[in-house]
Protein backbone atom coordinates (compact mmCIF):
# COMPACT_ATOMS: atom_id res chain seq x y z
CA UNK A 1 0.00 0.00 0.00
CA UNK A 2 1.16 3.69 -0.83
CA UNK A 3 2.22 5.89 1.89
CA UNK A 4 1.18 9.19 0.02
CA UNK A 5 -1.37 11.18 1.84
CA UNK A 6 -1.93 13.86 -1.02
CA UNK A 7 -0.57 14.37 -4.25
CA UNK A 8 -0.88 18.04 -5.19
CA UNK A 9 -0.29 18.53 -9.61
CA UNK A 10 -0.40 22.04 -11.08
CA UNK A 11 -2.92 23.25 -8.76
CA UNK A 12 -4.44 26.91 -9.63
CA UNK A 13 -6.72 28.77 -7.79
CA UNK A 14 -7.81 31.55 -7.66
CA UNK A 15 -10.34 33.83 -5.45
CA UNK A 16 -13.95 34.90 -7.53
CA UNK A 17 -11.70 33.43 -10.64
CA UNK A 18 -9.79 36.95 -10.89
CA UNK A 19 -8.16 36.97 -7.85
CA UNK A 20 -5.03 34.55 -8.03
CA UNK A 21 -4.44 32.42 -4.75
CA UNK A 22 -2.09 29.49 -5.72
CA UNK A 23 -0.13 29.09 -8.95
CA UNK A 24 0.87 25.58 -10.06
CA UNK A 25 2.06 24.22 -7.32
CA UNK A 26 3.06 20.78 -6.92
CA UNK A 27 3.50 18.45 -3.29
CA UNK A 28 3.77 14.99 -2.28
CA UNK A 29 2.97 14.38 1.08
CA UNK A 30 3.65 11.12 2.77
CA UNK A 31 2.23 9.38 5.65
CA UNK A 32 3.82 10.80 9.18
CA UNK A 33 5.75 13.32 7.69
CA UNK A 34 6.05 16.95 9.51
CA UNK A 35 5.62 19.58 6.73
CA UNK A 36 5.97 23.76 7.32
CA UNK A 37 4.53 25.85 4.60
CA UNK A 38 5.97 29.55 5.11
CA UNK A 39 6.23 32.58 3.08
CA UNK A 40 4.59 36.15 2.99
CA UNK A 41 1.19 37.32 3.63
CA UNK A 42 -1.05 36.46 0.40
CA UNK A 43 1.28 34.10 -1.37
CA UNK A 44 -1.29 31.15 -0.69
CA UNK A 45 -0.22 28.83 2.29
CA UNK A 46 -3.97 28.68 4.42
CA UNK A 47 -5.92 28.47 0.63
CA UNK A 48 -3.44 25.12 0.27
CA UNK A 49 -4.50 24.30 3.51
CA UNK A 50 -8.05 24.84 2.74
CA UNK A 51 -7.62 22.76 -0.94
CA UNK A 52 -6.27 19.83 1.41
CA UNK A 53 -8.93 19.83 3.57
CA UNK A 54 -11.36 19.65 0.55
CA UNK A 55 -13.13 22.85 1.39
CA UNK A 56 -12.55 24.51 -1.97
CA UNK A 57 -11.31 22.61 -4.94
CA UNK A 58 -8.73 23.95 -8.08
CA UNK A 59 -9.36 26.05 -10.58
CA UNK A 60 -6.74 23.68 -12.73
CA UNK A 61 -4.93 20.78 -11.54
CA UNK A 62 -5.56 17.98 -8.71
CA UNK A 63 -5.91 17.43 -5.13
CA UNK A 64 -5.46 13.73 -4.49
CA UNK A 65 -6.52 12.33 -0.87
CA UNK A 66 -5.36 8.69 0.33
CA UNK A 67 -5.45 8.03 -3.75
CA UNK A 68 -8.84 9.51 -4.64
CA UNK A 69 -8.70 12.44 -6.68
CA UNK A 70 -11.35 15.35 -4.39
CA UNK A 71 -13.54 16.81 -6.06
CA UNK A 72 -16.76 19.45 -5.01
CA UNK A 73 -19.40 16.80 -5.71
CA UNK A 74 -17.59 13.90 -3.59
CA UNK A 75 -18.59 16.30 -1.01
CA UNK A 76 -22.22 15.24 -1.72
CA UNK A 77 -21.51 11.50 -0.76
CA UNK A 78 -22.32 11.37 2.77
CA UNK A 79 -20.44 8.33 3.24
CA UNK A 80 -17.31 9.36 1.61
CA UNK A 81 -17.57 12.81 3.18
CA UNK A 82 -17.47 11.31 6.64
CA UNK A 83 -14.87 9.15 6.37
CA UNK A 84 -12.45 11.86 4.49
CA UNK A 85 -13.46 14.35 7.51
CA UNK A 86 -12.55 11.65 9.97
CA UNK A 87 -9.05 11.51 8.26
CA UNK A 88 -8.37 15.19 7.94
CA UNK A 89 -8.64 17.95 10.53
CA UNK A 90 -8.06 21.83 9.96
CA UNK A 91 -7.32 24.10 13.05
CA UNK A 92 -8.08 27.70 11.46
CA UNK A 93 -6.16 30.47 12.96
CA UNK A 94 -9.13 32.05 14.16
CA UNK A 95 -10.68 30.03 16.12
CA UNK A 96 -13.80 31.45 16.34
CA UNK A 97 -14.76 29.54 13.19
CA UNK A 98 -14.78 26.51 14.77
CA UNK A 99 -16.60 27.32 18.16
CA UNK A 100 -19.79 27.89 18.06
CA UNK A 101 -21.17 25.53 20.61
CA UNK A 102 -22.58 26.72 24.32
CA UNK A 103 -19.98 25.16 26.19
CA UNK A 104 -16.21 23.75 25.49
CA UNK A 105 -17.46 20.86 26.50
CA UNK A 106 -20.08 20.62 23.70
CA UNK A 107 -17.82 21.91 21.04
CA UNK A 108 -15.39 19.35 21.57
CA UNK A 109 -17.93 16.28 21.31
CA UNK A 110 -19.63 18.02 18.68
CA UNK A 111 -17.34 15.81 15.72
CA UNK A 112 -17.14 12.44 17.19
CA UNK A 113 -21.24 13.10 17.82
CA UNK A 114 -21.29 13.80 14.20
CA UNK A 115 -19.61 10.68 13.38
CA UNK A 116 -22.07 8.25 15.40
CA UNK A 117 -19.28 7.48 18.10
CA UNK A 118 -21.13 6.37 20.80
CA UNK A 119 -21.78 8.71 23.88
CA UNK A 120 -19.86 7.09 26.25
CA UNK A 121 -16.96 7.02 23.81
CA UNK A 122 -17.30 10.73 23.56
CA UNK A 123 -17.30 11.52 27.08
CA UNK A 124 -14.38 9.36 27.61
CA UNK A 125 -12.48 11.39 24.56
CA UNK A 126 -13.36 14.95 25.59
CA UNK A 127 -11.58 14.23 28.87
CA UNK A 128 -8.64 12.72 27.46
CA UNK A 129 -8.22 15.70 25.21
CA UNK A 130 -9.07 18.29 27.76
CA UNK A 131 -5.97 16.56 29.92
CA UNK A 132 -3.55 16.58 26.95
CA UNK A 133 -3.99 19.87 26.43
CA UNK A 134 -4.37 21.50 30.54
CA UNK A 135 -8.16 22.79 29.15
CA UNK A 136 -10.47 20.33 32.22
CA UNK A 137 -10.79 23.66 33.76
CA UNK A 138 -12.75 25.27 30.73
CA UNK A 139 -14.84 22.46 29.49
CA UNK A 140 -17.88 24.12 31.19
CA UNK A 141 -17.02 27.60 30.07
CA UNK A 142 -18.55 29.63 27.16
CA UNK A 143 -15.76 29.84 24.49
CA UNK A 144 -16.47 33.07 23.16
CA UNK A 145 -15.80 34.46 26.44
CA UNK A 146 -11.94 32.39 26.57
CA UNK A 147 -8.52 34.39 25.81
CA UNK A 148 -7.07 33.30 22.41
CA UNK A 149 -4.66 31.23 23.46
CA UNK A 150 -7.75 29.12 25.51
CA UNK A 151 -9.82 29.21 22.32
CA UNK A 152 -6.72 28.28 20.15
CA UNK A 153 -6.11 24.94 22.66
CA UNK A 154 -10.13 24.48 22.35
CA UNK A 155 -9.88 24.45 18.83
CA UNK A 156 -6.96 21.76 18.44
CA UNK A 157 -9.05 19.39 20.87
CA UNK A 158 -11.89 19.85 19.06
CA UNK A 159 -10.32 18.05 15.92
CA UNK A 160 -8.50 15.92 18.68
CA UNK A 161 -11.24 13.91 19.71
CA UNK A 162 -11.86 13.04 15.80
CA UNK A 163 -8.77 11.29 15.83
CA UNK A 164 -7.40 11.97 12.54
CA UNK A 165 -4.81 10.96 10.39
CA UNK A 166 -3.53 14.18 9.20
CA UNK A 167 -3.53 17.70 11.24
CA UNK A 168 -3.64 20.74 9.36
CA UNK A 169 -2.46 23.98 11.80
CA UNK A 170 -2.61 27.56 10.32
CA UNK A 171 -0.58 29.20 12.07
CA UNK A 172 -0.99 28.01 15.09
CA UNK A 173 1.21 29.75 17.48
CA UNK A 174 -0.11 33.28 16.21
CA UNK A 175 -0.44 35.82 18.76
CA UNK A 176 -0.09 33.41 21.78
CA UNK A 177 2.15 33.70 24.94
CA UNK A 178 5.38 31.56 25.62
CA UNK A 179 3.85 28.89 27.25
CA UNK A 180 1.03 28.24 24.97
CA UNK A 181 2.96 28.58 22.26
CA UNK A 182 4.69 25.65 24.18
CA UNK A 183 1.71 24.04 24.83
CA UNK A 184 0.95 23.48 21.10
CA UNK A 185 4.25 22.57 19.86
CA UNK A 186 4.38 19.80 22.07
CA UNK A 187 1.59 18.49 21.15
CA UNK A 188 2.50 18.82 17.23
CA UNK A 189 5.55 17.16 18.02
CA UNK A 190 3.88 14.13 20.20
CA UNK A 191 1.39 13.45 17.63
CA UNK A 192 3.97 13.29 14.95
CA UNK A 193 5.60 10.52 17.38
CA UNK A 194 2.82 8.64 17.42
CA UNK A 195 1.91 8.63 13.13
CA UNK A 196 0.07 11.54 12.49
CA UNK A 197 1.16 13.57 9.27
CA UNK A 198 1.48 17.19 10.38
CA UNK A 199 1.31 19.80 7.42
CA UNK A 200 1.33 24.06 9.36
CA UNK A 201 1.24 26.98 7.60
CA UNK A 202 3.37 29.34 10.12
CA UNK A 203 4.71 32.97 9.91
CA UNK A 204 7.03 31.37 13.16
CA UNK A 205 9.97 30.71 11.56
CA UNK A 206 11.70 29.97 15.09
CA UNK A 207 9.23 27.00 15.75
CA UNK A 208 10.21 25.06 12.46
CA UNK A 209 12.67 23.18 13.38
CA UNK A 210 10.73 21.45 15.94
CA UNK A 211 7.63 21.19 14.06
CA UNK A 212 8.98 20.05 10.34
CA UNK A 213 11.55 18.19 8.84
CA UNK A 214 10.52 19.34 5.36
CA UNK A 215 9.63 23.21 4.43
CA UNK A 216 8.26 24.42 1.26
CA UNK A 217 8.51 28.41 0.66
CA UNK A 218 5.91 30.23 -1.28
CA UNK A 219 6.39 33.04 -2.72
CA UNK A 220 4.79 36.49 -4.02
CA UNK A 221 4.10 34.52 -7.52
CA UNK A 222 1.95 32.37 -5.31
CA UNK A 223 3.74 29.02 -6.18
CA UNK A 224 6.53 27.44 -4.66
CA UNK A 225 9.78 28.78 -4.56
CA UNK A 226 12.21 26.41 -2.95
CA UNK A 227 11.56 22.78 -0.90
CA UNK A 228 14.06 21.68 1.12
CA UNK A 229 15.16 20.28 4.48
CA UNK A 230 13.82 22.82 7.45
CA UNK A 231 17.86 23.02 7.99
CA UNK A 232 18.58 24.10 4.73
CA UNK A 233 16.06 26.48 3.80
CA UNK A 234 16.11 28.14 7.81
CA UNK A 235 19.80 29.18 6.84
CA UNK A 236 19.61 30.00 3.55
CA UNK A 237 19.80 34.20 4.44
CA UNK A 238 18.75 35.04 0.20
CA UNK A 239 16.09 32.68 0.14
CA UNK A 240 14.24 34.41 3.31
CA UNK A 241 15.38 37.73 2.51
CA UNK A 242 14.10 37.76 -1.04
CA UNK A 243 11.15 36.11 0.44
CA UNK A 244 10.29 38.53 2.75
CA UNK A 245 10.96 36.19 5.97
CA UNK A 246 14.48 37.48 7.74
CA UNK A 247 13.20 38.65 11.63
CA UNK A 248 14.08 42.30 12.16
CA UNK A 249 15.49 42.91 15.17
CA UNK A 250 16.04 45.86 17.59
CA UNK A 251 18.36 46.49 20.20
CA UNK A 252 20.41 48.99 21.77
CA UNK A 253 24.30 49.42 21.95
CA UNK A 254 25.84 52.66 23.87
CA UNK A 255 22.12 54.49 23.90
CA UNK A 256 21.85 53.86 20.12
CA UNK A 257 19.48 52.04 18.73
CA UNK A 258 20.45 48.89 16.30
CA UNK A 259 18.20 47.42 13.53
CA UNK A 260 18.97 44.19 12.10
CA UNK A 261 17.48 41.04 10.46
CA UNK A 262 19.20 37.39 11.64
CA UNK A 263 18.47 34.00 10.71
CA UNK A 264 16.10 32.21 12.64
CA UNK A 265 18.65 29.96 13.80
CA UNK A 266 20.96 32.43 14.80
CA UNK A 267 20.70 33.66 18.40
CA UNK A 268 19.63 37.22 19.32
CA UNK A 269 22.94 39.11 20.07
Amino acid sequence: MSDIIFEVKDVHYSYLGKFPALCGIDMTIRSGEKIAVIGANGTGKSTLLQLLDGLIFPDHGQVIAFGERLLEHSQDNEKAAHRFRQRVGLVFQNADIQLFCPSVREDIAFGPLQFGIAEEEVKKRTQEVAQILDIQHLLDRVPHQLSIGEKRRVAIASVLAIDPDVYLFDEPTAGLDPLTVRHIIDFIVNANQQGKTIITATHDLHIIGEIADTVYVFGRNKSIVRGGSSESVLNDRALLESNNLLHIHQHCHENREHVHQHLPLEPHN
